[in-house]
C-alpha cells in the first residue's frame, strides 16, 4: 500500500479489505517499544548506575518518571488530539520515542535523563491512547477483536523476550548503545507506519465526548475497576517474583520462570485473538477465575517447585490476553469516546502497576510472601464481582456487537 493509498482510506474501505496483518504488526511494534522503552532500564541498573555515577536506587528511578510521564498526560493529550487526523497522532509518538530514547542514550547529566524519561513516557501514553482505536478502525466490527490481539501482543512480547535480549544486547555493546538500538528501530517503524497503516480522519466537533461524559457512560466505569483490581493483583505478584521464588528455594530458576509466563502469556494471546469477539464476557470470566485458582495454589503449595512452574504457566495464559480483552470491552462500551477511554486505560494500568509495587512491598515486609496469596485471592475476587455485575454493559455476554 502506498503512502497516499493509506492516506484516503476510510472505516467503510477497511472493512473490505483483506486482515491488514502488516499494520497491525506495526502497531504492535509500537507497544513492543513503548514497553521496552519503559522496563529495560530495569536490567541496565548496574550498567546506568557505574556510566553515570550514580546508586542503582537512583537509577531506578528513570522507570518511575517514566511511568509518571504516562500517568500525568495520557488523558489530556488524547482529549487534546481527538480532532486530528489519526496516523499523525500515532507517529507523533513514534517521534518521541525516537527523539527521548536518542537523548537518553547521549545524555550525560541526571537531570537531563530524568527529563528524556519523564518524556518518553509522555510519548508511551500517547501511543496507548491511540494504537486500540486505530486497530478497531482498520477492520469490521467482527473482526475488532482480532484486530485488537494482533495490536496488543508488542506488550508481552516485549515483557518476555525483548526485555532479556536488551538486558543481554547492554553487557555487549553498552546501555547507551542499546537504547540508539531502540532509536533506530523507532526510525524504521516510523517507515513502517507510513506505508502499511491507513490515516482515518479525527473525531468531528460533535463526537468528541469529554472525560466526565465517558465516565458516565454505562460499562465504562466497571471496565476500569476490574482493570484496576486484575492488573493490582497480576504487579503484587509479578513485581516481587524474585522474593517468592527464594523464599520456595527457586530463586536460582527466576529467570526459567519467567520464560514460562512470558510463553504463556503468547498462548494466552492466542486464544484470546481466536474467541474474544463470540466470547468476550465468558474470557474475562475464565481468566479471572483462572487466576484465582493460581493464587490457591500458591497459597497451600507454592513451596513446591513443579506447581510453582505449572501455576506461572496458567498465571501467563490467563493474564496474556488480559489487555486485548480489557481494551475491547472498554472500547465498545465507550463507544465514541473509545479514545478517551484508552487513555483513561493507560492511567488506571500504571496506577495499578505503582500501587502494586507499593502494596507488595507493604505485604513483603510486614507479613511474607505467604500474605501474596490471599491477598491476590480477595482482589480477583472483587474483579469476579465487578465483572459478574455488569451483563448489560461492559462485559456483555454473547458475540460482540459494537461496531
Amino acid at each position: 500500500m502506498s503512502c497516499s493509498a493509506a492516506a484516503q482510506t476510510t472505516p467503510e474501505e477497511a472493512s473490505e479489505q483483506p486482515f491488514p496483518l502488516s499494520g497491525l504488526l506495526a502497531l504492535a511494534m509500537t507497544g513492543f517499544i513503548a514497553i521496552l522503552s519503559e522496563t529495560l532500564p530495569a536490567g541496565l541498573l548496574g550498567q546506568i548506575s557505574a556510566g553515570m555515577h550514580i546508586s542503582e536506587a537512583m537509577s531506578g528511578q528513570l522507570v518511575t518518571v517514566y511511568a509518571l510521564g504516562s500517568l500525568l498526560t495520557a488523558i489530556p493529550l488524547v482529549t487534546l488530539t481527538q480532532g486530528w487526523r489519526r496516523r499523525p497522532v500515532l507517529l507523533l509518538a513514534i517521534v518521541g520515542f525516537l527523539l527521548f530514547n536518542t537523548l537518553t542514550a547521549v545524555s550525560q547529566s541526571y537531570l537531563l535523563t530524568l527529563f528524556a524519561r519523564f518524556m518518553t513516557g509522555v510519548a508511551a501514553g500517547l501511543a496507548w491512547g491511540v494504537i486500540a482505536g486505530h486497530a478497531r478502525r482498520m477492520v469490521s466490527p467482527v473482526l475488532q477483536g482480532r484486530a485488537m490481539a494482533v495490536a496488543m501482543i508488542g506488550a508481552p512480547v516485549a515483557l518476555s523476550l525483548g526485555v532479556p535480549v536488551g538486558t543481554w544486547l547492554g553487557e555487549w555493546v553498552g546501555w547507551r548503545a542499546t537504547f540508539a538500538w531502540v532509536s533506530l528501530s523507532s526510525v524504521l517503524l516510523i517507515v513502517w507506519v507510513l506505508y502499511k497503516v491507513p490515516d482515518f480522519d479525527g473525531h468531528a466537533p460533535g463526537q468528541r465526548p469529554g472525560i466526565a461524559q465517558v465516565l458516565r457512560t454505562p460499562g465504562v466505569v466497571a471496565v476500569l475497576l476490574v482493570i484496576l483490581t486484575w492488573v493490582l493483583a497480576h504487579n503484587v505478584l509479578y513485581t516481587y517474583i524474585v522474593p517468592f521464588l527464594a523464599a520456595a528455594n527457586m530463586a536460582a530458576s527466576t529467570g526459567l520462570v519467567l520464560l514460562t509466563f512470558g510463553i504463556a502469556a503468547l498462548a494466552g494471546i492466542a486464544l484470546v485473538g481466536a474467541w474474544i469477539d463470540r466470547h468476550l464476557r465468558t474470557m474475562v470470566v475464565l481468566s479471572l477465575a483462572g487466576f484465582g485458582a493460581v493464587a490457591l495454589v500458591l497459597g497451600f503449595a507454592g513451596q513446591s517447585p513443579t506447581l510453582v512452574f505449572f501455576s506461572v504457566a496458567v498465571w501467563g495464559l490467563t493474564y496474556g490476553g488480559a489487555p486485548t480483552l480489557l481494551q475491547t470491552a472498554s472500547a465498545d462500551a465507550a463507544g465514541e469516546g473509545a479514545d478517551v477511554a484508552q487513555s483513561m486505560i493507560v492511567t488506571v494500568w500504571n496506577l495499578a502497576i505503582a500501587a502494586g509495587g507499593l502494596l507488595g512491598g507493604v505485604l513483603l515486609t510486614q507479613w511474607g510472601v505467604g500474605s501474596f496469596a490471599w491477598v491476590l485471592l480477595a482482589l480477583i475476587g472483587a474483579a469476579l464481582l465487578i465483572a459478574g455485575q455488569s451483563r448489560r454493559h461492559g462485559f456483555t455476554p454473547g458475540a460482540r456487537v459494537a461496531g
